[in-house]
């Protein structure tokens, strides 16, 4: 029987197992694309927009004989792997040539209901000469006006510097989300730069049918895609990103249209086939930022279920340096006496930020869940999973409840990557996820 070892990025680094390959069905990866040149990627988007005229022509017919026409940026926060510093040099280069100037744009961090930024982490983001040049700032939830209503009723509170600004540009990045079918385009305003309130009607569509990863009808999407438009994007930079966080292809412009290319390249490299189900899942957030806290670190355990059987086991390294990451998240896990207890909770008092101790508990009711990370114990059975110090000992647990025979499927970015089971060859069965996108 040969051995194979499996590495898995962990925050900024790395651990390993050793399995016997007679129990590996088989490593789920993103299928690599070539990487073109990074710059000459964005300029190409830049100079061949989707859907709408330039940015420096959107920002010239916008200005005018007005001299005081103010631009906001929107950028991703510390969760998001986007490269901003590697976009915001070629977006503010058309709004040089628009002639605007430094003082009338403002770089504001779509945080969503995560955290505030520090001023070092922002300069980290968009780099020292952005940083100094031009006034950066986080989404402050207390600063949201009320635009109007979704056809899904969700109320659109949104920043006051966005609804004030002539321009409007969201940075992001297109990948596979777990209930929003995907992030990117107009994910950048809602939740980005949402009320709560907001947010959290949103965010409720999600115990619906088709909320789930890879779909275009998530009615999550549908509604912010609605809201996105009543709140106003003039132009996006959407990128998508392969493992290495490399960019291997940016879109421009129409903050639909240009998005759903991204999608398309999203689905060829991270909607994986796979041949059976396992007993045992082996995944790995993707590692930093993606496992930054275990409110981020969820979405990979969201898509390792779609590779297990129905009381499998799932075993998860996410480093979760800043812990559980999110303040009412923390509150439903304290709160609870049982998993049924926060499963019932969804339904009766949906909040943001608890959604996930929802999620996290339903999960823990079909498969036993291990985590390899660095939170106290006592905090990880808080939250109904399993503890574990290392990958080698939730193995061990894993093949002791198993078999020596059990059957596991490796996922490296778990975060990335979307399994999904083949049909059998059925004429006409075997049908993919394409097929929904609108």
């Amino acid at each position: 029987m040969g051995k194979s070892q499996v590495t898995l990025k962990y925050g900024k680094g790395k651990t390993s197992v050793t399995l016997d390959t007679n129990n590996l069905i088989q490593v789920i990866e993103p299928l690599e694309i070539e990487v073109l040149d990074e710059e000459s990627e964005i300029v190409r988007a830049l100079n061949d927009p989707i859907g709408t005229p330039t940015l420096y022509e959107i920002a010239s017919q916008r200005k005018g004989p007005k001299k005081d026409l103010h631009v906001v940026v929107i950028v991703s926060d510390v969760t998001r792997p986007t490269p901003t510093k590697k976009l915001l040099p070629h977006v503010l280069n058309e709004l040089r040539k628009a002639e605007i100037p430094d003082s009338q744009i403002t770089m504001l961090f779509a945080l969503g209901i995560h955290r505030p930024l520090s001023k070092a982490e922002m300069k980290e983001l968009v780099g020292d000469d952005v940083f100094n040049h031009y006034r950066c700032i986080n989404h402050d939830d207390n600063k949201c006006i009320f635009v109007s209503t979704t056809s899904r009723g969700t109320r659109v509170y949104a920043n006051e510097v966005v609804l004030s600004s002539d321009v409007r540009v969201c940075l992001g990045t297109v990948e596979l989300h777990y209930f929003a079918g995907y992030s990117g385009g107009y994910k950048s305003l809602l939740p980005g730069v949402c009320a709560r309130e907001t947010i959290e009607s949103n965010h409720k569509l999600m115990l619906q049918p088709n909320a789930e990863a890879g779909r275009l009808d998530s009615p999550v999407r549908e509604d912010l895609e609605d809201a996105g438009q009543l709140i106003g994007c003039d132009f996006i930079v959407n990128v998508v990103l392969n493992a290495q966080k490399q960019i291997v292809k940016a879109v421009a412009g129409d903050p639909i249209r240009a998005h759903r290319e991204g999608v398309k390249v999203v689905d060829s490299m991270y909607i994986v086939p796979i041949t059976e189900l396992a007993d045992v899942v082996l995944a790995s957030a993707g590692g930093s930022p993606k496992d930054i806290n275990l409110f981020q670190a969820q979405k990979a355990l969201d898509n390792a279920k779609h590779a297990l059987k129905d009381g499998g086991t799932i075993v998860l390294a996410a480093e979760c340096p800043e812990g559980l990451g999110e303040k009412v998240f923390e509150r439903w896990i304290h709160e609870a006496q049982d998993k049924q207890e926060l499963v019932d909770r969804l339904d009766y008092a949906f909040e943001i930020g608890g959604h996930k101790a929802g999620i996290l508990a339903k999960l823990t009711q079909k498969a036993d869940v291990y985590l390899v990370s660095e939170l106290q114990k006592e905090i990880v059975e808080r939250t109904f999973l399993l503890c574990s110090r290392n990958l080698e000992e939730a193995l061990q647990a894993t093949l002791n409840k198993h078999g020596p025979n059990a059957r596991i499927i490796v996922m490296p970015f778990g975060a990335y990557t979307l399994p999904r089971l083949q049909q059998k060859s059925i004429k006409g069965a075997d049908k993919t996820n394409r097929e929904v996108h609108r």
